[in-house]
């Protein structure tokens, strides 16, 4: 395992730029691109190594890794009125409240990929 292999890379198409572009989430914003998916992934993955070669030789601590496990389970924190809202909205629906949100969260993540 390589060092870099402990962050999340994310290569997106960009309708913006017309080309895909490359990033680490919470560390390197939008840092390379290009028409090729593959071509800007090893690009990015370039990128990484000379910053953490950088980072070394500068004694600074490297960015906390992003690629890890997630249990699927999180904390929300919501207004009464929010949390209200959305249970009753639950109910009309006839789903309970983590099904409802759940699938609320899938369509607005499905409509950012578009």
């Amino acid at each position: 395992m390589k060092p870099r292999d402990k962050y999340l890379k994310l290569v997106a198409w960009s309708e913006k730029d017309q080309c895909y572009v490359g990033s680490v989430p919470g560390w390197i914003g939008d840092c390379c691109h290009g028409d090729d998916e593959a071509d800007v992934y090893r690009k990015l993955c370039e990128i990484i190594d000379e910053w953490i070669e950088i980072y070394g030789k500068d004694g600074r601590p490297l960015s906390r890794p992003t690629n890890r496990s997630y249990s699927g389970r999180f904390v929300l924190r919501a207004s009464p009125e929010m949390h209200r809202a959305l249970a009753v909205r639950a109910l009309n629906e006839g789903e309970s409240l983590n099904t409802f949100v759940i699938k609320s969260l899938k369509k607005a993540v499905q409509k950012g990929r578009e």
